[in-house]
This record gives C-alpha cells, sequence and structure tokens, in this order.
C-alpha cells in the first residue's frame, strides 16, 4: 500500500480508502445506469443480439464512468485527486485538450 499511496502522493489510510470506497461506488453506479439508458434508446437483451447489446452497453459506461468519478470524488471530499486522475486518463485516450483547465 505504501507503493500506491507514494505513487498517488497521498499520505493516511483514511484517504486511500475513501478513494478505494470512491472507484467502487462509481463502478457499481456505472454499469447499474447503463442498463436503463441502453434500453431507452431502444436496445434491449430480448430484442437485439447480444453482441450489439453488450458494445452499445459497454460503450455508454465509459462517459458514464467518467462523469460520475468526479462526482463522487467531490462527494467526498476527494475531488482534487479524482480531477487529476481524470484528466490524466482522458490525456492518455487523447481527450485531454477538451478538458483543461
Amino acid at each position: 500500500m505504501k507503493k500506491l499511496k507514494d505513487r498517488w502522493g497521498i499520505n493516511s489510510n483514511w484517504q486511500l480508502f475513501i478513494i478505494f470506497l470512491v472507484f467502487a461506488i462509481t463502478g457499481s453506479s456505472a454499469a447499474k445506469l447503463a442498463s436503463p439508458l441502453v434500453n431507452m434508446v431502444g436496445i434491449t437483451q430480448e430484442s437485439s443480439h447480444w453482441a450489439v447489446y453488450w458494445f452499445a452497453r459497454i460503450f455508454l459506461i465509459f462517459p458514464i464512468y467518467q462523469v460520475l468519478l468526479v462526482f463522487f470524488g467531490w462527494l467526498f471530499g476527494q475531488f482534487a485527486f479524482f480531477w487529476a486522475f481524470e484528466k490524466k486518463m482522458l490525456s492518455r485516450l487523447g481527450l485531454a485538450k477538451v478538458f483543461r483547465a
């Protein structure tokens, strides 16, 4: 855990716990929210090929996750960490120019 704390620039185990908690809540929430959104678009498991349904769902999970990560980070008092984390992740995908602040 020390290596992870050093890498992320955090000091306390409590902050590390909060960060892990935010990652867990964000992932679960993004996966849960993607299903009704895919259904709203008209792609359901019953009416669509399984590959189309899962591609659409995974495609929607990504942007939902990005937004929720910063939101839950802010909610738990770790906005600065998650905003920096988000910018780094988006820069690796070539999308950082959109979010420069």
